[in-house]
């Protein structure tokens, strides 16, 4: 069955609903019922009924599991390397004992380097920079808004960027299958590869960051954020919601225990380290075959045995008071967990509305080549916005955009290039995004306030991006 225009509505509803009332919970499940309410000819109990059905169901993806458990445990890993005085000891390593960060600025492009640097997932992205910069943002008081976006815009465009990773993975088997189907020909890494100087979204995404955090010139929503802590010294609006709690992500040092920079350093850099090990072995040799999910479920389990081990050693704390601040950590994650299972289930039911098809085919073979790219990267923002998943949007996207190109003669690089830009777009600024969420869960900062911060750069960068595209596309 087709459901057309109507496709467009429950991802609609949920977006709307959850910026209105800033209850994200609500409004993920609200949109989720109205898929279900459509899928089921109106049938309220029907729908009701495979409303949490469908929330159950997600459960059967082996990645969604090992995201949800890697979330959970790195709310372990969060919580272990306070309570150890790892962080107290890293914040004044930088600003003690080496004075290395001593502003506002500095503990901004921390941030910002370490989501450049670590470009192997854009989990472990958005949790090590988040996790490593928070405490320094929050002493030279950085809005936690400002935080997140920092975070948000280094990890997805950085991993499309630099492609050594399973987002690489994924985009060379997309344009492989178009290679081995004879839509196009050449080496897919190639391909892929020249495509890079076309995504302009990602380019102009990073770029962006690096002038606000050089020049302050922040604007908009941003900018009353950061006045905001500049005047009253709040890091947060007055009655935000945190989607980690408070709580939890400040968690005293342990009594007794020595601050050491290494208590946190050591954890996160066999986190990061074990990434490509586990890509490698997923892949059987070859790194952009891995499995992303599994390898980050790995790095994360690795993680935590090394610092239950390291920690006795040291006898930072016993073994039982390691897996209380793990249990307590997983506590704190269930907020944003419930999010991210609420996002994948909304995704499943657009998925049956068929949203992405519809919205593909109202440009499919109906463009020509000099404004294909611009055509592409449009659609691609607002599929990944209204879906929240900038993969997804990629599987729908690309054998379209590359078809386009040929048939259109069209610049087929930068047509490659606008699907990712366009997905990446359109997945930064969404709500229902799992990595939205997961940066605002890193920054600890208000999930409907970093979108709101967010999204008028992420508009801007776009409006720049789809000149560009224009430009090329004219230019052939």
């Amino acid at each position: 069955m087709e459901f057309g225009l109507w496709s467009i509505l429950p991802p609609i509803i949920a977006i709307l609903l959850a910026i209105r009332t800033k209850q994200v919970f609500i409004s993920l499940f609200v949109g989720i019922l109205m898929g279900e309410l459509l899928i089921n000819d109106f049938k309220v109990f029907t729908a009701l009924i495979a409303s949490l059905d469908g929330i159950v169901a997600v459960f059967k993806e082996g990645w969604i599991t090992k995201t949800v458990m890697f979330s959970f445990l790195v709310g372990g890993i969060i919580t272990l390397i306070q309570a150890s005085g790892g962080v107290e000891g890293f914040v004044k390593y930088l600003t003690v004992k080496t004075t290395t960060i001593k502003s506002r600025k500095g503990a901004m492009f921390l941030a910002y380097i370490l989501g450049i640097v670590i470009f192997i997932e854009s989990s472990i992205t958005i949790l090590t920079s988040g996790t490593v910069a928070r405490p320094l943002t929050d002493k030279f008081k950085v809005s936690r808004e400002k935080l997140a976006y920092i975070c948000d815009s280094t990890s997805a465009p950085v991993c499309t960027l630099i492609p050594l990773n399973a987002w690489g993975a994924t985009l060379i088997g997309l344009i492989t299958v178009q290679v081995s189907n004879g839509v196009i020909s050449g080496n897919p890494t190639n391909i892929l590869i020249k495509s890079i100087p076309y995504q302009f979204y990602s380019i102009v995404a990073v770029l962006a960051v690096f002038y606000y955090i050089s020049t302050g010139k922040d604007w908009g929503p941003m900018k009353k954020a950061e006045q905001r802590v500049l005047k009253t010294g709040r890091i947060m609006r007055e009655g935000a919601n945190p989607v980690v709690s408070m709580e939890a992500t400040e968690v005293s040092k342990k009594e007794g225990v020595k601050a050491d920079k290494w208590n946190m350093l050591l954890p996160l850099l066999v986190l990061i380290a074990m990434m490509p090990i586990g890509l490698y072995i997923t892949g059987s040799g070859n790194i952009f075959n891995g499995s992303g999910s599994t390898s980050v479920f790995w790095a994360v389990l690795t993680s935590l045995t090394f610092t239950s081990i390291y920690y006795k050693i040291k006898k930072v704390m016993t073994f039982k008071d390691f897996m209380d601040y793990v249990y307590k950590g997983i506590g704190a994650m269930v907020p944003v967990v419930t999010i991210l299972i609420f996002s994948f289930a909304i995704g499943n039911v657009i998925t049956n509305l068929g949203t992405g098809e519809y919205m593909a085919s109202l440009v499919e073979g109906k463009v020509s080549g000099s404004i294909g790219p611009s055509i592409i990267f449009t659609i691609g923002c607002i599929m990944a916005f209204s879906t929240g998943t900038s993969w997804g949007t990629f599987a729908i996207m690309m054998p379209i955009a590359i078809q386009m190109a040929v048939a259109m003669d069209a610049n087929l690089y930068a047509s490659i290039g606008a699907v990712v830009s366009g997905a990446i777009m359109g997945d930064h600024c969404s709500p229902i995004s799992d990595t939205t969420i997961l940066s605002s869960m890193a920054s600890a900062s208000d999930h409907i306030d970093h979108v709101k911060t967010q999204a008028p750069y992420a508009l801007l960068n776009s409006a720049i991006a789809l000149i560009l595209y224009l430009v090329v596309g004219y230019i052939g």
